[in-house]
């Protein structure tokens, strides 16, 4: 018995060093040893920007271990693209073009992860290459921004994102704009998850703040870089709305989405996307709007569709059954980000409305869930500006008033760096329309003295 277990232990120490070996040549080729030589040599010259020694072990573990690291790949490019930039000749940069593209396919076939900024930055190069070298790439760059963003569109660059969605629409927008309409969704989505994830983690760092700690450095180093990435996405929405604005037209929606409602109206995803974009773009008023609204709610009986529909209650004057689904709304919602969105959009209902007062206090409820809602405070800036010739009594009480919509867009932009662009463009236009000097000193009055607005407002501001 003993014999036979020493004969199975031998047989598992065998076929374990043969399995072992199989596993390592297939990383590191028919000669591991010069594999992991080279590829240490390698990296270790690559690692400071010392090319020239480094490319040598580079090609031999590129041509014999290619599997053996995706250090290969991450500073292979780099090496690569080190030459492409300091070839003086296009025919040098045709050569090296083409080692680069080689290493891009090597990179996805031996490690297919990651693969949305791997295409991103591989269309980045192409865009390059036919600025530099003055050729035609706008379908290979186009093939590469697609399989970038079917693979991951969050591991897009920003300005990728908007790149894709404006050849994506101008391929589209007259034979198919559903699919337009869908793949914005798609995108929106992807940037308001990374958006809503970076606001969460900078909500956390400001509350550190707020309650005088003091942050370590490599929070400090988190805040900026969250506040970086939020006023690039920030700036991708905008690019994306404009984008989508010549084709998303009332004119254009309502004709399509009555023709797909009848066999979508079951279809959750597909209800909440169109009544959303109805909303946004204004398209309330057809008789179609209520229909998918009541369609959505029996479809998805859910906060979403029940805010939706407490705004058509709203505008059939059933205040008090609108306020019922908004509080069942918020009462279904645990998720705090969720329930700002939902105060948000019920501030635009009565903005819409006309109701300003109960607009502003619906935005700052959204605020009081999500602090870094900087949307909010610009509907609350904007507002303030629509009152300016109804809070007024004179011509300095009525340019104050835009004094306090500027103070608010200013909230907006501290609070919020994802909307720094817009809040920047109300701030601008608001204080152009604020009290001069001259007025000032016309009125008797002293420069960053406080100044009590009246009206429905009720804010105290600072004479500029």
């Amino acid at each position: 018995m003993k014999t036979k277990n020493t004969i199975l232990t031998i047989g598992m120490i065998l076929f374990l060093g043969i399995t072992f070996s199989i596993n390592a040549q297939d990383k590191y080729g028919s000669d591991p040893n010069k594999c992991k030589t080279n590829l240490s040599i390698f990296y270790e010259y690559a690692k400071v920007g010392n090319y020239t020694p480094a490319y040598e072990p580079w090609n031999w573990c590129m041509e014999n271990c290619p599997a053996s690291s995706k250090n290969l790949y991450k500073y292979g490019i780099k090496m690569a693209e080190d030459k492409y930039d300091k070839s003086s000749s296009k025919a040098e940069k045709a050569k090296f073009a083409i080692e680069i593209n080689k290493i891009y396919e090597q990179r996805i076939k031996y490690f297919p992860e990651n693969l949305g900024k791997v295409y991103s930055d591989w269309a980045n190069f192409l865009f390059k290459r036919a600025v530099q070298e003055e050729i035609v790439q706008k379908e290979q760059i186009y093939d590469k921004l697609g399989k970038s963003f079917k693979a991951d569109p969050t591991g897009m660059s920003v300005k990728n994102l908007g790149k894709y969605f404006q050849a994506f629409t101008e391929h589209h927008k007259d034979t198919n704009p559903q699919l337009v309409f869908d793949t914005y969704d798609e995108i929106i989505e992807a940037v308001s998850t990374k958006m809503d994830n970076y606001s969460k983690e900078l909500d956390v760092l400001h509350a550190k703040e707020a309650s005088g700690q003091t942050l370590s450095a490599k929070d400090d180093r988190k805040k900026h870089a969250r506040e970086v990435n939020l006023k690039a996405l920030g700036q991708v929405e905008g690019l994306l709305d404009n984008t989508l604005s010549e084709v998303a037209t009332c004119e254009r929606l309502i004709p399509l989405y009555k023709q797909n409602f009848e066999k979508n109206k079951t279809d959750v995803k597909w209800m909440r996307r169109a009544v959303s974009r109805l909303n946004q773009k204004g398209c309330t008023d057809d008789a179609l709007y209520p229909k998918m609204v009541e369609a959505y709610v029996n479809a998805a009986p859910s906060s979403d569709a029940f805010v939706f529909y407490a705004g058509i209650l709203m505008g059939k004057n059933r205040t008090n059954e609108a306020i019922d689904y908004f509080n069942k709304a918020i009462s279904l919602e645990s998720d705090k980000y969720k329930k700002a969105k939902y105060y948000y959009r019920a501030a635009l209902i009565y903005k819409k409305r006309g109701a300003k007062g109960k607009a502003r206090e619906y935005a700052r409820k959204a605020l009081r869930e999500r602090p870094s809602m900087g949307s909010a405070y610009l509907l609350i800036s904007n507002l303030y500006a629509s009152s300016a010739n109804t809070c007024g009594t004179d011509e300095f009480s009525k340019r104050m008033v835009y004094v306090a919509a500027a103070d608010k867009a200013r909230q907006a932009k501290a609070a919020d760096p994802g909307i720094t662009s817009t809040a920047n463009k109300y701030i601008k236009s608001y204080m152009a329309s604020a009290p001069s000097k001259k007025l000032v000193f016309t009125e008797g009055k002293a420069s960053g003295s406080a100044y009590k607005i009246g009206c429905w407002i009720g804010e105290t501001v600072r004479i500029p």
